[in-house]
């Protein structure tokens, strides 16, 4: 069993609260979980880029894993009125919460288990 550190237990329990709140906003704006099931680990595909190495792995991951990029594309949505583009972000938003609960950090480019949250 991992012995949490209290900022690697508040990151968890933020993750925890994001993805909470995330399918609480997606279930209020009524949209279609079957949709959720099948793009909820599209964020995933960013690891294909270990592959190659794991310095392009880790830049890859961390920059479909921070909230920067959906939470910039809800924004855009809402001031666009563009409902797939909220779905779609808070799809993704639950996905990181989701990953931060688990321990699934921001990645170190030397290996794919050394993350901010801790070793994996």
């Amino acid at each position: 069993m991992i012995k949490l550190s209290l900022p690697g237990l508040l990151l968890r329990i933020e993750g925890t609260v994001v993805f909470l709140a995330a399918l609480l906003i997606y279930n209020n704006m009524q949209f279609a979980w079957l949709t959720l099931i099948l793009l909820f680990l599209v964020p995933d595909l960013s690891m294909l880029a270990y592959l190659v190495n794991p310095r392009l792995g880790s830049q890859a991951y961390n920059f479909v894993h921070t909230y920067v990029l959906p939470i910039s594309l809800a924004i855009l949505a809402l001031l666009f009125d563009w409902t797939l583009g909220i779905q779609i972000a808070l799809i993704w938003i639950a996905h990181i919460g989701l990953d931060r609960f688990f321990g699934y950090g921001l990645k170190y480019p030397d290996a794919f288990k050394h993350t901010h949250l801790n070793q994996i």
